[in-house]
């Protein structure tokens, strides 16, 4: 885990740079100091068990398996990345790692992991679908619905709030009348918690509970994960809306080095061991950039490749002729 998170950051951290830079297409949003709650989380769901993400997606992908090379060459729009170039850094996939995608559209993703539960569920499998999403999709409507449904069904599906406490510029707790969405678990007859997401263990014992629920045939469960990014909402937002002091507080809460203190606190990791995973972090990232750059942008007769399956192309191009 302590591994995980630091990969996550060293590649967020150059596609920050890269974007800043201009050398980067589309918008980019990082989740540094989010790493703990896709790390926690996906540390305890099989190669089966199904994600879907936000458009802060690069940490999910990560925590679930998918290669830092194909994520690097998909934000570059090559070739060679996990979307062939086309979805860019808000739609990162992969399928064979129980990736099934990310989404900008805020909320958008609930609907399509309560469809991956109801399929797990059907096809009378022990797997769990693990939905990420943003505080800022608790005004959704189709939340509540969802919430309704995946209870009454009892589908096994993990719902996890990244509550960095911010919508974009919004202070969540301006808008929303509930002081934790793990608040809403009752009403609905599902189990819930709120956790420290910058203590990845607590992350990590809530989604073991919430997963063997969901395994068990217990339904759904809600985690409210509390963390903070430590930059703006994305590449170009300059966090105005916050004090340096409020930043400042929470970058004393890595939960990087947390973690890092604890592991060395029981000697299980020392101080040598920690720089050493560090610098393997950075150099598997220096790696996933240089192969990005060298991966070739998809060429223009591609543009219609992999939008829809064979059959419904054919059609289509039969009605353009």
């Amino acid at each position: 885990m302590y591994r995980k998170m630091l990969e996550i950051r060293n590649l967020e951290q150059s596609a920050y740079d890269m974007a800043s830079a201009g050398k980067l297409p589309g918008l980019v949003h990082v989740s540094t100091g989010q790493e703990a709650v896709a790390v926690g989380v996906c540390s305890t769901l099989r190669l089966e068990d199904t994600v879907v993400g936000t458009h802060r997606s690069h940490g999910y992908a990560l925590a679930k398996g998918a290669s830092p090379r194909s994520i690097m060459a998909e934000l570059m729009g090559r070739q060679d990345g996990c979307c062939k170039g086309y979805g860019g850094s808000m739609h990162v996939t992969d399928v064979a790692h129980g990736m099934l995608g990310c989404t900008a559209i805020v909320g958008g993703g609930i609907g399509m992991s309560a469809g991956a539960a109801l399929s797990h569920k059907l096809r009378r499998t022990d797997n769990v679908s693990v939905c990420f999403f943003g505080d800022g999709a608790l005004g959704q409507g189709s939340f509540y619905e969802i919430l309704n449904m995946a209870s009454k069904w009892t589908l096994p599906l993990l719902l996890v709030c990244d509550n960095n406490l911010y919508s974009m510029s919004t202070r969540s707790e301006k808008v929303q009348a509930f002081s934790s969405c793990s608040d809403l678990a009752s009403p609905y007859k599902i189990w819930g918690a709120k956790v420290d997401a910058n203590n990845i263990l607590e992350v990590y014992q809530a989604a073991c509970t919430a997963a063997d629920r969901a395994r068990r045939g217990d339904g759904p469960s809600i985690l409210d994960c509390v963390t903070y990014r430590w930059t703006g909402h994305g590449v170009g937002d300059p966090g105005i809306y916050r004090t340096a002091e409020e930043l400042e507080s929470w970058k004393m809460r890595d939960p990087i080095n947390h973690l890092r203190e604890y592991l060395i606190a029981r000697k299980w990791l020392n101080e040598a061991g920690a720089a050493r995973i560090d610098e393997e972090a950075k150099a598997l990232v220096a790696d996933a950039v240089s192969f990005a750059e060298s991966s070739p942008h998809p060429a223009p007769e591609q543009a219609w490749k992999h939008l829809y399956s064979e059959p419904i192309l054919k059609v289509y191009q039969e009605c353009e002729s």
